[in-house]
């Protein structure tokens, strides 16, 4: 056992998944913050599991900044100021007419949200390094970046409309007949941050996603997580961190928590939504994680007008 040192306590040893931090406290971007965040996410490999492929594991994944320069120069079309739009890596089927088809839909409901799709860019990750396991599940993984639907839009509402719109894609397409219709996932869908993770192993993650690779890449922050898969199966979508939180442990309350919020449904109202917040029903997608679930429901929470410390 190490002994008390710094921020370290003994007492708060757990047994569950690994999390990291790190940041600029000045704020001050630099490519530094990925490696060191990503030597974090290696030294956790213990705290995760490996298939019996030997390179398929329960997940794991980086959350960085916005790298807005590094988009104006690898993007083939114009991106306004950084805060001006909003950005994700989107998990697409691999069969070319399933894709097609969950993107047409997705952008039918960010243009009637009254939102601009300002283009596509292809993720470059190299398939090689993963496992046979996770091949199998594999997602087609694009960005995708919409702008304001005018200067005058505030972050809130924008932010809104895009909660709204993914929301709405989101059930249209998990209640379609297309058997790929799990590999749709969106990430985030943020003007701040960006996700990268997958059904890999932390070593993994820079080799796959080889933007990660990339000097150019600079950010303030990063949190990173390697998942140990308790109540769920491992899938790419509920490797971590999630669109607001990172998680480790279980909920004991859970089933209580899920069934109190579906039946709250009823009665649920809001002026930020009006009409439209029938089509976000049902916040909690069956099927995934407590911890999957506990960050729809934090969403939620910040979607209409709460703080995240509150």
């Amino acid at each position: 056992m190490l002994k008390k040192q710094g921020l370290y306590l003994r007492e708060f040893e757990h047994d569950n998944c690994g999390a990291g931090f790190i940041c600029s406290l000045k704020g001050n971007k630099s490519n530094n913050i990925i490696h060191k965040a990503l030597e974090i996410l290696e030294k956790l490999e213990h705290r995760g599991a490996v298939s019996s492929d030997g390179k398929t594991g329960d997940g794991a994944g980086i959350l960085i900044d916005i790298p807005h320069e590094f988009f104006v120069k690898n993007c083939d079309f114009n991106l306004p100021q950084f805060g001006a739009y909003a950005v994700s890596n989107v998990f697409l089927p691999k069969r070319e007419n399933q894709r097609k088809y969950c993107i047409g839909k997705f952008e039918s409901y960010i243009v009637g949200q009254g939102l601009e799709i300002l283009g596509w860019r292809n993720v470059p990750v190299d398939s090689s390094v993963i496992g046979e396991i996770a091949a199998e599940t594999e997602p087609f993984i694009k960005q995708l970046f919409i702008g304001k639907a005018d200067k005058e839009q505030t972050d809130f509402t924008f932010n809104l409309k895009l909660f709204t719109a993914r929301k709405q894609a989101e059930h249209h397409i998990y209640n379609s007949k297309l058997s790929e219709s799990a590999r749709f996932y969106v990430p985030s869908l943020s003007t701040k941050i960006i996700i990268f993770k997958g059904l890999l192993i932390p070593e993994d993650i820079k080799l796959y996603y080889t933007d990660l690779q990339d000097p150019s890449l600079v950010t303030r922050l990063a949190l990173v997580h390697q998942r140990f898969s308790t109540n769920t199966f491992p899938t790419w979508d509920l490797a971590q961190p999630f669109r607001y939180m990172c998680h480790n442990g279980e909920i004991n309350t859970l089933r209580g928590n899920v069934s109190r919020t579906l039946s709250r449904q009823e009665l649920m109202e809001s002026d930020w939504f009006g009409e439209d917040i029938k089509s976000i029903f049902p916040i909690i997608l069956p099927g995934k994680s407590d911890s999957a679930q506990m960050d729809m429901v934090v969403e939620l929470l910040l979607m209409t007008g709460r703080s995240l410390p509150k």
